[in-house]
């Protein structure tokens, strides 16, 4: 999902460096979205990991 966030935000700068400010606007507000609903997804992943090891090392 980082890859499709840095694909718009890439097309976002081609477009701004060509003129076009409608399309450069949509691409950069959908890397925006993307680039938020991936990081809510790592910190998501990032707590049930920890909260995993927790449980590993209680059963231990």
């Amino acid at each position: 999902m980082l890859g499709w966030a840095l694909t718009f935000f890439v097309i976002a700068l081609i477009a701004a460096l060509f003129g076009f400010g409608g399309i450069a606007a949509g691409a950069s507000s959908i890397a925006q979205i993307l680039f938020f609903v991936f990081l809510v997804l790592f910190v998501l992943s990032l707590i049930m990991g920890l909260v995993r090891r927790g449980d590993a090392s209680v059963k231990l």
